[in-house]
């Protein structure tokens, strides 16, 4: 799996950064930007695994976009994979080597393995539930959080929150792929991030099933606001609280509840 994403990086994705024409970069709503690499790359990678695993359900960032009714399919799936073609598309149109591309694979309602690939930087990071978290083939256990803990956010808003007895929050990367990774390497204690709800389409598998499943198997927790462990089917939550390990996860959540 790990070589068919860097094949389809290599081929579609990389030729591209920092060489991107207007004529390849559109708009999909307000600021929701798309380039003709996002929609190559995900369709080379359906396709490989649809041809692969004919009965599972591919849920991909650009085909929901193009048809939302996949979701409904993918929520009632007993076998699944998540795709995010480029992930930090704001990014990569920018030119910051920040972006990623991200496979996870969903049975019964859980994440089992998930890729994420870092063309720029060639660092990839690979999961599997019980098996463990790997950075270009070095497993990888976070350290424990030391106080006051560091959180980050994309949310604005959320930016100016003082939360008792933890640092400032400072900004994420803007990239799911990137922030889950450099959490894991210590460089955030926890990160937050909005939910799905009927007000907001954040929160969406593609974006967290990879990373969360890095996190936990790197000892970690992922949690919704409210309380529970994140799964990667579940439509509908306020938002997420991505921790190091449970104590830390302890000590945000009461503070984020009601966020």
């Amino acid at each position: 799996m790990l070589a068919l994403i860097q094949r389809v990086s290599a081929e579609v994705v990389e030729p591209r950064f920092r060489r991107l024409r207007d004529s390849e970069v559109h708009e999909k709503g307000p600021g929701d930007l798309v380039t003709d690499a996002d929609r190559e790359a995900e369709v080379m990678l359906t396709a490989a695994l649809t041809s692969a695993y004919p009965d599972a359900v591919v849920l991909g960032e650009e085909a929901y976009a193009a048809e939302p009714a996949v979701l409904d399919r993918y929520v009632a799936a007993a076998h699944a994979f998540t795709v995010d073609p480029v992930d930090g598309t704001g990014n990569f149109v920018r030119g910051s080597a920040d972006h990623a591309v991200m496979v996870a694979e969903v049975r019964d309602g859980e994440t089992v393995r998930s890729w994420i690939w870092h063309p720029e930087h060639r660092v990839a990071y690979v999961a599997e539930r019980g098996a463990g978290a790997w950075r270009n083939g070095t497993r990888i256990v976070r350290e424990a959080v030391e106080p006051p803990a560091l959180g980050r956010t994309s949310n604005r808003a959320w930016r100016h929150l003082h939360l008792a007895g933890l640092a400032p929050l400072e900004r994420t990367w803007f990239s799911c792929g990137v922030d889950y990774p450099r959490l894991v390497e210590g460089r955030a204690d926890f990160l937050l991030y909005r939910g799905n709800t009927s007000h907001s389409r954040r929160g969406m598998p593609w974006d967290h099933a990879p990373g969360s499943l890095l996190v936990t198997e790197a000892g970690g927790e992922v949690r919704t606001f409210e309380g529970e462990a994140y799964h990667p089917q579940r439509r509908s939550f306020s938002g997420l609280v991505v921790a190091a390990d449970p104590g830390t996860a302890d000590l945000v959540g009461p503070l984020v509840a009601g966020l």
